[in-house]
């Protein structure tokens, strides 16, 4: 089978199953820290997707930000890759494959630091993008101006800014945005002030300091999309319909959902020089992305984490097998329709769009996941994804949200271990544990367990009725099974 790279894109087209840009050779205008699959299954895919409409014209050089990675790979096809987007859109299959070809060339800075410098100062450069994990932007003692390169990501990035605010003489409009995409919160603002710090340690000029805070544009960013990666256990198959041999294949969901935030004034610049929006791109450009945060968390992660100890308690192995089931659909459109939506602010049809997708999301075929899996750490898990859209519930509604109620009973029956390993800290599953052995019913389990505000963040039996409420529905499982409460709720 012939291999995937630029001879192969220049003497043959693809079938036309394929995606591909018929834009080539444009400018570097993003530089990328991070090579992985999530990137280039996201970012990168945007990025080709607005050069294909004409509405970009740059490429991307990616950079391989710790010694052992992919640029290797990433050369030897000189850039090409194929991303293969599956799953549902308003309860339909969908199969997408895209030939990328905005990606340049990957750069190792450990073993060619001049070619990665080089970078730096290449006067089309615009944009900063990079996924170099949570641990990614934090400070690290020791780094040195003159390293080559840094260890740490944000003192890589304060060293490339200096070469570049030196080449151009702190020219203002060679400045640089940057859109992280580490799963933190206030990522960029985050990046920006471990960058500040690193040129103050290292005695750099005032003037630069000041170049990174007038000519540079950090924003905060919120991602969602599924990147299962290489899809190893049908590769064969999957090049075979392709028709070429691509060693870096990622298979991802079909949503996406990028969020960036920066003051109106920088949006209003930069949203028009990157217009994902224009190419129907699920991109919102917004001076607060905090509701968008909110949306997420409440509605896609609560709704896993109000679902998956129930659903593993009837028997359910996966995600997919239980949105199989007709009662757990009805469990979840009760609950995210009727108690979850409710507490938020945003647009009720942005919201239940949102919600909309969830429902396809969860039931993917092309992706499997495992509930005990998603299991792990349920306690925190509910502290920050459903109880707030209890307490929420309570201050509109002044009473318990019914299936959010439930769902907090199926998590203190599911840490009773009963068949199953408990998946979180041994102190809290030990303290489940005493629970249910000394507790003499029901209600007396429930005032235990809620009033742990250690747990929870507060004593949960403060709320009208919550405890009641919650003895009830453990006492129905116990009584009748997880499915036949379930059933009664929705």
């Amino acid at each position: 089978m012939v291999k995937l790279n630029k001879s192969f894109l220049a003497n043959a087209h693809p079938n036309d199953k394929v995606e591909v840009s018929s834009k080539k050779n444009l400018p570097i205008k993003v530089l990328q820290f991070g090579e992985g699959n999530f990137l280039r299954a996201f970012v990168d895919y945007m990025i080709d997707t607005i050069n294909d409409a004409g509405l970009f014209g740059g490429s991307v050089a990616l950079v391989q930000p710790i010694e052992v990675g992919m640029a290797d790979m990433i050369n030897a096809q000189d850039g090409l890759y194929t991303v293969i987007l599956r799953g549902l859109e308003d309860g339909r299959e969908v199969v997408r494959k895209r030939l990328v070809t905005c990606t340049d060339s990957c750069v190792n800075p450990y073993t060619d630091f001049d070619n990665y410098i080089a970078i730096a100062k290449s006067p089309d450069l615009r944009f900063v993008v990079s996924n170099t994990t949570e641990a990614g932007i934090v400070y690290k003692e020791g780094e040195k101006p003159d390293d080559r390169p840094q260890a740490g990501f944000p003192a890589k990035v304060c060293a490339l800014l200096y070469e570049r605010y030196r080449y151009f003489d702190g020219d203002a409009a060679k400045g640089l945005v940057f859109i992280p995409c580490e799963l933190i919160d206030n990522n960029g603002a985050m990046l920006k002030e471990i960058v500040l710090r690193h040129a103050k340690e290292w005695g750099l000029p005032h003037g630069f300091a000041d170049w990174i805070e007038n000519a540079n544009h950090f924003t905060n960013t919120l991602v969602d999309r599924i990147v299962t990666g290489y899809p190893k256990d049908e590769i064969d198959a999957l090049q075979r319909d392709l028709g070429y041999e691509d060693n870096l294949v990622v298979a991802a969901e079909v949503f996406h959902f990028f969020g960036i935030e920066a003051p109106s004034d920088v949006l209003e610049i930069i949203s028009k020089e990157l217009p994902f929006d224009k190419a129907g791109l699920n991109v919102v450009w917004t001076t607060d992305v905090t509701p968008y945060k909110q949306r997420k968390v409440r509605i896609l992660n609560g709704a896993h984490t109000m679902s998956v100890l129930a659903a593993h308690l009837a028997g359910k192995s996966t995600v997919g097998e239980m949105m199989a089931d007709d009662i757990f659909v009805k469990y979840l459109q009760k609950g995210i329709f009727d108690e979850i939506i409710p507490t938020l602010d945003l647009e009720r049809d942005d919201l239940e769009n949102f919600a909309n997708s969830v429902f396809d999301r969860f039931a993917n075929p092309y992706i499997r996941h495992y509930l005990m899996s998603i299991a792990l750490n349920s306690v925190s898990k509910y502290r920050v994804r459903v109880l707030p859209s209890i307490l929420e519930y309570y201050k509109r509604k002044d009473e318990a949200p019914a299936v959010l109620a439930f769902s907090l009973a199926a998590l203190i029956t599911f840490y009773k271990g009963d068949g199953h390993d408990v998946p979180d800290d041994a102190e809290i599953t030990a303290f489940f544990r005493d629970a249910w052995e000394n507790s003499c019913d029901m209600g007396a389990l429930a005032d235990k367990v809620l009033s742990k505000a250690d747990l929870w963040g507060e004593d949960l039996t403060k709320l009208p009725g919550f405890a009641e409420k919650i003895a009830q529905y453990l006492t129905g499982i116990a009584k009748n099974g997880i499915a036949s409460e379930i059933a009664k709720i929705s």
